[in-house]
């Protein structure tokens, strides 16, 4: 299995599937990463391809309890002191040097939560059922040490089951529900195996710019999947933080214009992605919420 791995998505849908051969995990409001154990080491790789080992390092130390040759498919979550998952605690995280990002591990750790398992020391399991790879990764995780921050995903086959989380969980950093079809193989992209539903609905669009300085960006111009240009609401100095790594790697640029007129600093094609509030698209606007 190659690094960097693309990672599978599901598709949006206004309600959940019926029937026997579905599974719903809920959908928890934090950073997607890929966890490979190697028979040297831990590496963490977020959704976009990126190595953010340095940033989650005791996700990584604990990753050290895994079997070489595991890879799995998760999300990093951080949790405040009355138990909620807080989005913006992982997003600090994930934009902190290696020296923050210690000091805020020390005081929130943070855990992840593993939704499926891609390799086994075995080999490649992503061709077998979702059924299949599930049980796997409950046997994998069960033999790991206790207490450990590496836990498997809340799942049900119970439809009725999973949309009283959807009801109940969201104050808690529940964003939504994955449903997933237990015959389905893991496969890169969206494809229909794999259905959510969430609270706020997003959408992903291309950077293709920014203002303010490239160090400390205020506004980033972006492409939605509509084709129309636009730049965003103001950036979390955290999310501003993460993305400025990217700008400045990506070296000079030249001016730009969105549909309405502001001008920006354009940026190459298919440097970065963001997520962005899918209700906001239709406007001048939009509100950005993370680094894909």
């Amino acid at each position: 299995m190659d690094w960097p791995l693309s990672v599978a998505l599901a598709q949006s849908v206004p309600e959940l599937p019926t029937g026997t051969d579905w599974s719903y995990e809920v959908k928890l409001d934090g950073h997607r990463m890929i966890m490979w154990r190697t028979s040297d080491g831990v590496r963490l790789q977020a959704r976009s391809g990126r190595d953010v080992t340095a940033a989650w390092g005791d996700l990584a130390l604990a990753g050290f309890h895994l079997p070489a040759g595991t890879v799995l498919d998760g999300e990093a979550v951080i949790t405040t002191e009355d138990g909620r998952i807080s989005f913006e605690a992982a997003q600090a995280r994930a934009a902190s040097s290696p020296t923050r990002a210690h000091r805020l591990a020390a005081q929130r750790p943070a855990h992840y939560i593993a939704f499926d398992a891609l390799q086994l020391p075995s080999g490649d399991v992503r061709p077998r059922p979702y059924s299949e790879r599930r049980a796997a990764l409950l046997s994998l995780l069960a033999e790991l040490p206790t207490p450990t921050p590496i836990q498997a995903v809340s799942a049900t086959t119970d439809r009725d089951t999973a949309l009283t989380w959807y009801n109940t969980l969201h104050h808690q950093g529940v964003e939504g529900i994955v449903a997933k079809r237990v015959t389905s193989p893991y496969r890169a992209g969206r494809t229909g195996g794999w259905q959510k539903i969430r609270h706020a609905e997003t959408v992903d669009a291309d950077v293709i710019g920014y203002t303010g300085p490239q160090t400390r960006p205020r506004t980033l111009a972006i492409r939605l999947p509509n084709g129309r240009t636009a730049l965003t609401q103001t950036l979390s100095a955290p999310l501003a933080a993460q993305i400025a790594q990217v700008l400045v790697a990506a070296g000079p640029a030249e001016q730009g214009r969105a549909d309405t007129g502001e001008t920006y600093t354009r940026v190459p094609s298919g440097l970065a992605v963001v997520e962005v509030l899918a209700g906001t698209t239709r406007h001048a606007v939009v509100t950005p919420l993370r680094l894909r």
